[in-house]
């Protein structure tokens, strides 16, 4: 059998197993990413019962595209803008949990007898949960809405973007060998410089094409051309020094900014799906009965480590961040699980040659027991709040009741912490964008200017002076954009020079601080290129940051670039608030809050169809208002009372979580009795029409058979031709054979 063939054949065995799989863990309501693992263990080696794939090598590079595609989606739905907006809950509550969960990690792989390496690793798997199960157990148990699932939705976006620096500094250190702090350091230099790079570029960029070339781009080209970017940023990414896996979130994420990252998710899903089946039955193939058998008191004890150990340290990060017990707990039970990261981070040691043999198996088990586990962790939550509430004492109750509310108030920055972090962003932003372009200048375009002087034999001095000139130029923009101050800083700026003289050394020593960067990557571009004496070309530096600040055309060429870049980088955040204002405006201002917006969908079923808002009273009741009413393409913000409910409208419903599950239970009874209702039976029957018939002469209109007769005319024979679908104005005439459709008994009824 050729290989060709073995691998159409190992394919087909994989996707029939998993495909059963994934039905048999549909019926008993478990995630299918376990059916894949299970399906992955059926056709391993380790399994004799059933035939077994044979090119395993080839698998391993299927699923490596699978962990490409798993994390471009996983890009996709990550936002760095949404990072931004999740709020410091979520931020604290993450990297305490991580970091105290990895600490944990490598402190047990110590106790188990395992290197410092395989330790690390461990850390590191243990510290991430799974986003996939996470929302799947929401689901299952209809809290998605409530507020500690939005905070540990959050929390889960964070630890994602840990886990995706924690495999470059893990490659790092595992190529490395050893845990050098210099290293280590420039390798996280690297990957900020980096990823501000490809963020600025592609955030420039990316927007820019697509609405270019939105008219021309059908679902099919969209799609090309999205895989064509991932890959794309796969091999930029590889060929940085970092992984491929980095370089498809990342462009996950740039396309996550365009107001085509819906359609994009839509279209890659099941790509997305197919190639992660793959990865996570490649990961059900390494599962070693006979290795987990030796290692059982390995998996126990991270096992345990794992259920308590997150749940805890995930709770006291939520605690630390401000939250009550009760929200606390509910987040730490439901990070309570090794999710798939921890397969991603697991092959990334086993490719790297750092992990023995049977951790992977040993993983894989701990991953399986928590999945399993996770859902009744998060129904026991609330009960276990209770309790530890019932029993803490009183004043550390009063004490934690007090940092509570205090964190959840609003409190606004000072002048000066909101002018620091803006200057040290933009600092940061332009410092990279000008470095890049100096480090390109130098390594293509002056041997490209050198090689055409030297070519036509003119003179090397005169060829400096040019690519000099272009490359200042080039940069003058980004330099005029690092001295310059937004306007809210401005402002900030002036109130802080006029509230206080101290604050005016500082505010100095800030703007010369810019300047001197100026002259700096000036500088920097003049003492490559000509032999002077330093003091000479920092005057000359010097004169261009005068002609900088000066310059009207530098002005306005950094005006354009900056407003071109912030139109791409609100484009798709603009259009949902057009689309949705005020649920854009309600999370912008309630964000952490547990207060929230409801979308409901008025079934035909429910009792409040035809009555007014006044009649059925939603606040007294339920304790909920409605915001919103869609109708179509009609919507009514802040009904009146007055205002009826009508089948199929939209209701946009605001109340606390608790509030929000009461309204929401009624609904869902009251579907739950309707569709116990037996359904009418629907029949089609024919009559024709004699000189006895009621119906002769007379139109549709007013023959009585849609009124009240309850059926419906759909076509009649007349001289051997068929008419349908005719008008209520038709008159029947002697002979016409027509067809109705009613129910039964009122078709009955009418023959």
């Amino acid at each position: 059998m050729g290989e060709e063939s073995r691998l159409i054949t190992d394919l087909a065995l994989i996707l029939i197993s998993a495909g059963v799989m994934t039905l048999i863990f549909k019926i008993l309501k478990q995630p299918l990413v376990l059916g894949y693992i299970v399906a992955g263990f059926l056709v391993g080696p380790h399994f004799g019962l059933f035939p077994s794939v044979m090119e395993t090598s080839s698998i391993q590079e299927w699923s490596e595209i699978g962990i490409i595609f798993l994390l471009f989606a996983l890009g996709l739905e990550f936002s760095f803008k949404k990072l931004l907006k999740s709020g410091s809950t979520a931020i604290i509550t993450a990297l305490v949990g991580v970091v105290l969960v990895m600490l944990l990690g490598i402190l047990t792989g110590h106790f188990m007898g395992w290197t410092t390496m395989e330790s690390v690793f461990l850390g590191g798997m243990l510290s991430m949960s799974s986003t996939v199960i996470v929302i799947k157990a929401y689901d299952d148990l209809g809290v998605k809405k409530t507020q500690f699932a939005e905070i540990t939705m959050a929390v889960l976006i964070i630890q994602d973007l840990v886990a995706v620096v924690m495999m470059v500094l893990l490659s790092t250190v595992a190529v490395g060998k050893n845990f050098e702090g210099t290293e280590m350091l420039f390798s996280i230099l690297k990957l900020v410089f980096f990823l501000v790079l490809w963020f600025v570029i592609g955030i420039y960029l990316i927007p820019t094409f697509f609405k270019k070339f939105k008219k021309r781009m059908n679902d099919e080209t969209l799609l090309i051309i999205s895989l064509g970017f991932c890959f794309g940023m796969v091999v930029l990414a590889e060929s940085t020094g970092f992984s491929s896996a980095l370089g498809a979130f990342v462009m996950g994420s740039l396309l996550a900014e365009t107001i085509e990252a819906e359609r994009i998710e839509h279209l890659t899903k099941s790509i997305k799906d197919l190639f992660g089946a793959i990865f996570f039955v490649s990961v059900g193939m390494m599962v070693n009965p006979t290795i987990i058998a030796t290692y059982w008191w390995q998996i126990l004890i991270l096992t345990i480590i794992t259920i308590f150990g997150k749940t805890v340290f995930s709770a006291v990060g939520a605690l630390i961040a401000g939250q009550n017990i009760k929200t606390s707990m509910q987040v730490g039970f439901s990070l309570s699980q090794v999710g798939e990261f921890a397969f991603i981070i697991a092959t990334l040691g086993m490719s790297l040659h750092v992990l023995s043999d049977f951790i992977y198996p040993v993983i894989v088990a701990v991953s399986v027991i928590t999945i399993f586990t996770t859902p009744y962790c998060i129904r026991l939550s609330e009960p276990i709040a209770n309790w530890i509430e019932k029993k803490m004492p009183p004043r550390m109750k009063a004490i934690l009741t007090r940092f509570s509310s205090g964190n959840n108030t609003v409190n606004q920055q000072s002048e000066w912490s909101k002018l620091l972090k803006s200057y040290i962003t933009r600092v940061g932003v332009f410092s990279v964008v000008i470095v890049a372009i100096i480090v390109f200048a130098f390594s293509w375009f002056q041997p490209f200017v050198q090689q055409i002087f030297e070519k036509y034999g003119l003179s090397t001095t005169l060829g400096n002076v040019l690519w000099a000139a272009v490359a200042i130029m080039v940069l003058s923009p980004f330099l005029r954009g690092l001295l310059v101050q937004r306007k809210d800083d401005e402002e900030r700026f002036a109130k802080l020079w006029s509230d206080n003289r101290f604050n005016k050394g500082l505010l100095i020593t800030l703007s010369l601080s810019k300047m001197f960067l100026v002259v700096f990557f000036v500088s920097m571009v003049l003492m490559n290129t000509f032999e002077a004496k330093t003091w000479t070309l920092i005057v000359v530096a010097i004169a261009v940051l005068v002609f900088i600040l000066v310059s009207r055309k530098s002005f306005r060429r950094f005006s354009k670039i900056e407003k071109h870049f912030v139109s791409n980088l609100n484009e798709r955040e603009n259009e949902q608030k057009k689309k949705n204002p005020i649920r854009a405006s309600f999370e912008s201002k309630f964000s952490g809050k547990d207060i929230h917006l409801s979308h409901v969908l008025v079934s035909p079923n429910y009792d409040m169809i035809g009555k007014t808002l006044s009649e059925l009273n939603f606040i007294d009741v339920y304790q909920v208002s409605i915001v919103k009413i869609e109708r179509g393409n009609k919507e009514i913000y802040f009904p009146s009372g007055d205002d009826y409910i009508y089948p199929y409208d939209h209701l946009v419903v605001m109340g606390t979580d608790e509030q929000l599950n009461k309204f929401n239970h009624v609904l869902e009874s009251q579907s739950a009795e309707t569709s116990l209702v037996k359904k009418a039976e629907m029949i089609i029957s024919s009559l024709v029409i004699d000189r006895n018939s009621p119906y002769l002469g007379k139109t549709i209109a007013m023959s009585g058979i849609r009124h009240p007769g309850n059926c419906m005319v759909i076509g009649f024979e007349r001289d051997g031709v068929e008419y349908f679908n005719p008008s209520i104005q038709t008159e029947f005439e002697i002979d016409d054979l027509v067809w109705v459709v009613g129910e039964k008994h009122d078709v009955e009824k009418l023959l």
